[in-house]
């Protein structure tokens, strides 16, 4: 099972990267390029660190990019699916979903999914910083036993209770039954194992790399040409896994997220559109208006306005 967030953002870089095409000799340490912008165009987390439940059919509200862009949480995440079908994608990795699927998804694994008008089902934010056992990779279950639904369902619906709860003792409460809830993974891995491959194929490993280098760095400048190179392939190469893995190209999932964080900073803070540009990596603002109007079909100030 997979889950998805991501944290908003509060403060913004200072410096400028900028995208002006560069010599090819820049090409030749992506590692040292992509590392010193990381630190220059970092942003405060501000993910709350208490647990919270959401509708996953609300989770889309204010624009399916919520939940079908590519990005990642830093905090760990399950879905619950009771209804439905559609595609998910976790770390660069495309497959399907239905009813009585339970998706984990861990903190900084890059994720989207579709959700229709017949997708039903919660989603659990776990915080940041938990300190629940939880497992440490992507977990995709089927759970086709009815006491293994039964079981989930009660507990997401207990947990609800308590959080909303003003009896005494009901932070308490809460924090057990989730405790309870990564004990119902657990044996639900050990019972019946997790959709994903034991050994995955060397396509996904490198899609996985990718991925979450992308996530590390997208707000810097780095190319498709710097991830590809710092992960000892060519950007040709790069390209093709990860069509055959998700069916996007890599640069398609470099836009999205970059293109992701842009309209959740637009939607949540009042961060001019200037520096919301500078701290993505665009050479300027000009730039960035550009690639998102294509991307979006509307300028940043027209998104921001329309409350989407």
């Amino acid at each position: 099972m997979k889950l998805f967030s991501t944290p908003p953002l509060s403060q913004l870089a200072q410096s400028k990267p900028s995208l002006a095409p560069r010599k090819p000799e820049s090409v030749a340490a992506p590692t040292a390029a992509i590392t010193s912008t990381r630190q220059t165009s970092s942003l405060s987390d501000q993910t709350p660190s208490t647990p919270r439940l959401m509708q996953i059919a609300r989770l889309a509200q204010g624009g399916r990019w919520r939940v079908e862009a590519m990005r990642a949480l830093s905090e760990p995440c399950l879905l619950w699916f009771t209804r439905g079908q559609g595609r998910i994608t976790l770390g660069g990795v495309t497959r399907g979903y239905g009813a009585h699927n339970a998706v984990f998804i861990p903190p900084g694994v890059m994720h989207g999914f579709e959700v229709g008008p017949q997708t039903h089902g919660m989603a659990v934010f776990f915080g940041r910083g938990s300190d629940l056992t939880l497992p440490h990779a992507v977990q995709h279950l089927r759970v086709r036993e009815a006491a293994a639904q039964a079981e989930l369902s009660g507990l997401i619906e207990q947990i609800q209770r308590e959080l909303d709860s003003t009896k005494p003792g009901a932070p308490r409460a809460a924090r057990h039954l989730i405790g309870l809830l990564g004990v119902w993974l657990e044996r639900q891995v050990e019972l019946h194992g997790s959709a994903e491959p034991a050994r995955p194929s060397a396509a996904r490993r490198l899609v996985a790399r990718y991925t979450a280098a992308l996530e590390r760095d997208f707000r810097s400048d780095a190319r498709v040409a710097d991830y590809a190179a710092e992960l000892g392939v060519t950007p040709t190469h790069l390209t093709r896994v990860c069509r055959e893995t998700c069916g996007r190209a890599a640069l398609d999932l470099l836009a999205d997220r970059r293109m992701f964080e842009a309209r959740r900073l637009l939607a949540e803070t009042r961060v001019p559109v200037k520096d919301i540009a500078a701290a993505l990596g665009f050479a300027s603002p000009a730039y960035f208006t550009r690639a998102f109007q294509t991307k979006t079909g509307r300028t940043p100030s027209a998104f921001r306005r329309a409350g989407a």
